[in-house]
């Protein structure tokens, strides 16, 4: 049996082609050669060319047939296009960002996306509208025009080794520079879905074992349980024994937060993964808080360069001095915001009845 991963060495493409081996496949990778890794077996074929034009797809993979094909990367619409009668079966990967309100709550009313958000829910229809989220949902329908038996997957922000824009990074090296506090937006109590890259991976392959339950679907993915941004910092620190105390500010001003965010506002964007568990039986190969740990794990190996590409991806300045001068005036904003006459109520009695003898009436005359 051929396969063919369009991708193949980026966060989850060595669990995919890894674990396609396991599974007996002779496999070859289509990607631009920009970088390799040494997680790819020897054994694998790389065919080197650019999976984002229909003309480079085409001549890349001129004459070429597989049994599978697992697209992660390129322009998935003409992928489809051109692996038409090609590919025994076709499985691909796309964005989660195809869902209406997903950049733009106030697209929804009530505002905001619903949680959890179900593959039946609403998804971006015209460019006007958005045109990002658009274009990902015309690549889904272009997978399931060309490929009527396909499964999709809708990736969330993917976090583990290889991933560009690492957000752990911007908490792990604040760390390391011995800073006292870390700035969250709405105390970081934001829950978005992430997902980590084996345990994304691990989707995708229940797809190539179950083709029948599969075909044809499209399929939320992520961890099984999403901690909030509060707790990231909070197990990340706990990881490498250190701690950092939380300064919480409003959305608008938390400016150094928006590099680890992950999001564009602070509401909620929680995918539910019900389809996938009970039509796969998908579950967590890593828990979510040991994902994590082995993500810090390979970052302080894989050490990026200070002000470099990856911080360069990331848009964080750690701007420590900044980052300070914005504590110290929230700091004295709040004092002043204190120091406003509110009457506030300290006490809040219990609603029901708290009697002390039977027909009597309690001290609230309840």
């Amino acid at each position: 049996m051929k396969a063919l991963v369009v991708g193949g060495t980026g966060p989850t493409g060595p669990y995919l082609v890894n674990g396609l081996l396991q599974r007996g496949y002779e496999v070859a990778i289509f990607h631009r050669g920009s970088h390799e890794i040494p997680e790819i077996p020897p054994q694998v074929e790389h065919i080197h060319g650019d999976p984002h034009f229909l003309e480079t797809i085409e001549e890349s993979l001129a004459g070429r047939t597989f049994d599978l094909a697992i697209v992660t990367y390129g322009r998935v619409r003409y992928l489809a296009q051109a692996l038409a009668g090609k590919v025994g079966r076709f499985v691909s990967v796309g964005g989660v960002a195809s869902y209406r309100g997903y950049f733009d709550p106030h697209a929804l009313s009530p505002v905001g996306l619903q949680c959890p958000v179900a593959e039946t829910d609403p998804v971006v229809e015209t460019e006007a509208e958005h045109r990002f989220s658009s274009l990902i949902a015309q690549t889904e329908q272009a997978v399931l025009q060309h490929h009527p038996e396909a499964a999709h997957f809708r990736y969330p922000y993917v976090y583990g080794p290889r991933q560009l824009v690492p957000r752990e990074w911007s908490i792990i090296r604040r760390i390391l520079d011995k800073r006292r506090a870390i700035v969250l937006p709405d105390a970081g109590l934001t829950l978005t879905t992430h997902g980590y890259a084996a345990n994304l991976a691990h989707a995708v392959l229940l797809a190539v074992d179950k083709p029948m339950a599969s075909a044809g679907q499209i399929y939320n993915c992520g961890d099984e349980n999403q901690l909030t941004l509060y707790q990231i910092v909070e197990v990340i620190a706990h990881k490498m024994g250190a701690s950092l105390e939380v300064e919480s500010m409003p959305w608008e001003v938390a400016h150094p937060a928006r590099a680890y965010n992950t999001g564009s506002t602070t509401h909620h964007r929680v995918l539910d993964l019900s389809k996938l568990k009970q039509q796969l039986g998908y579950s967590d190969v890593h828990s979510s808080v040991d994902a994590l740990g082995l993500t810090v794990d390979w970052l302080l190996e894989h050490r990026p360069e200070p002000r470099g590409e990856v911080e360069m991806r990331l848009q964080d300045s750690f701007d420590y001095a900044g980052e300070d001068r914005l504590i110290s005036t929230w700091h004295a904003c709040l004092e002043k915001m204190r120091a406003v006459p509110f009457d506030v109520v300290t006490e809040r009695p219990h609603p029901y009845a708290h009697p002390k003898k039977p027909g009597e009436k309690d001290h609230r005359n309840r």
